[in-house]
């Protein structure tokens, strides 16, 4: 068998023609996907529970407030938790200290042998694995080997939010596959790499520009790997996805299965056991409203239940506050209820076909694929993620997106509920916790053009 490699920026074009030979040639869906719309509704078609895990943030500045509220939340019905650390491009301004004291009190009590733990990218990534690390082997009784993990490693999704690194790009690649060696080697059952899009959807992205974001990135960790000559066969499984997930259910469909054919495409191409891609969603904040923060209880609804249609592993749901400040307890819990609802009462699971006609999925999911490829390929020419976004090549892409956007609302091609149409007849408000906004850190190396996260609410009428 060939050698696994992701070479030297050589991945072939492909036309839609291509990605719709390789969909239809694609091996039947797997028993999750057995699930229908009839009259009454979604049903299910195949045994089992619901597969997906429903995660809650963890991103109150006061790690012990930040620990009632975890432990309340995972005995109402979460799966796990998405620990999110102060600096980080998706904590909008809040996270827990970046410390592993304020690991430690967060997680005080919780049953950690029995969730999902995620932790989201952000400047200290690397060190807060080994953060959790020293906590595992602190703990009574926990095997490290059966922990339910995700360490949300990715320079390129810090770089673009952040706009800087803590060391050189050849240091940082030098040092990230040494340091990560032992984790593989011993075959911790973990993401420790991710892929994560949201940075961009959330300044404006299109999906395949996410798309091929996240798959630069992704490649990017490979290549890492590579140049360091350790068999990539050993990092790939260790490799996970994060995206955002939008209001309408169809486009973030399609974006989920798209993502899983453009990485079964990469590692064809390179050459890799095939692994099915660990995704995570979050819902989008760049979609939400403040001056009418109750309609965004309708758009996590779509956006959560379109992720979980499409196959998401694990789905987080923003408070519906959150443009507001700080999510308080009662927005936290409406948050979660979206997903328990879902989860509980609907038994809601993926669906095999989302569009009316049997064919229409696999054409969306080939044209989406075809042009987030074309972003891949155009990252990988311009030197990969970290020297686009050195050269500010990524981001004006992106930033002509987010425009375009705006002009089309501007236009009236587009609206938004409660902000440009349907405005609410006096100001809603809603209560949020006392928290200052802390700005992002400014110590770095290496430089670029951040992009921070910007509703289209906000770009529209302010």
């Amino acid at each position: 068998m060939e050698a696994a490699s992701v070479g030297t920026r050589s991945f072939t074009a492909m036309k839609r023609e291509s990605w719709l030979e390789r969909l239809a040639a694609a091996p039947a869906a797997s028993p999750r996907v057995h699930y229908e719309v009839d009259a009454s509704g979604l049903q299910m078609r195949a045994g089992g529970a619901a597969q997906w895990k429903i995660l809650q943030r963890v991103d109150d500045p006061d790690p012990a407030r930040a620990n009632q509220q975890a432990l309340t939340d995972l005995a109402n019905g979460a799966d796990g938790l998405a620990l999110v650390f102060e600096g980080a491009p998706n904590a909008f301004g809040y996270g827990l200290p970046a410390t592993p004291e304020a690991l430690r009190t967060a997680l005080k009590g919780v049953p950690i042998d029995k969730v999902h733990l995620r932790i989201d990218v952000h400047p200290a990534s690397r060190a807060s694995v080994d953060w959790m690390e020293t906590l595992f082997h602190n703990w009574p009784n926990v095997d490290p080997a059966r922990l339910s993990l995700s360490f949300g490693v990715d320079p390129g999704a810090v770089f673009a939010g952040t706009g800087r690194l803590r060391m050189s790009i050849e240091a940082l690649q030098a040092s990230m596959p040494q340091s990560l060696a032992h984790f593989f080697s011993v075959g911790a059952p973990a993401v420790f790499l991710e892929a994560d899009g949201r940075v961009v959807h959330n300044a404006g992205a299109t999906d395949a520009q996410e798309l091929g974001i996240i798959l630069a990135s992704a490649v990017g960790h490979l290549r890492m790997f590579e140049e360091a000559r350790q068999p990539l066969v050993y990092a790939a499984p260790h490799i996970g996805f994060a995206l955002a997930a939008g209001q309408d259910p169809l486009s973030t469909i399609v974006k989920i299965r798209a993502l899983r054919a453009l990485w079964a495409a990469v590692e064809e191409q390179s050459s890799l056991p095939p692994v099915p891609a660990s995704i995570h969603a979050e819902t989008s904040f760049r979609m939400m409203s403040r001056l009418d923060p109750e309609t965004n209880l309708t758009r996590n609804t779509l956006a959560a239940a379109a992720a979980i249609g499409g196959g998401a592993n694990s789905v987080s749901v923003l408070p519906h506050t959150m443009p507001l400040g700080l999510p308080e307890s009662a927005a936290r819990r409406m948050a979660l209820a979206t997903q328990t609802v879902m989860k509980r009462e609907v038994q809601l699971r993926p669906i095999s076909n989302p569009t009316p006609a049997p064919d229409l999925q696999n054409q969306l999911i080939a044209s989406l694929c075809e042009t987030a490829w074309e972003e891949f390929r155009r990252i990988e020419n311009e030197g990969g993620i970290l020297r686009s976004l050195v050269d500010g090549r990524l981001q004006e892409r992106v930033l002509e997106a987010r425009q375009a956007r705006i002009e089309t609302v501007r236009g009236g091609q587009n609206v938004i509920v409660g902000a440009t149409v349907f405005e609410p007849p006096v100001p809603v408000s809603q209560p949020t916790l006392d928290a200052p906004v802390k700005p992002l850190p400014e110590d770095g190396t290496v430089f670029c053009e951040k992009l921070s996260p910007r509703r289209l609410e906000e770009d529209v009428v302010g």
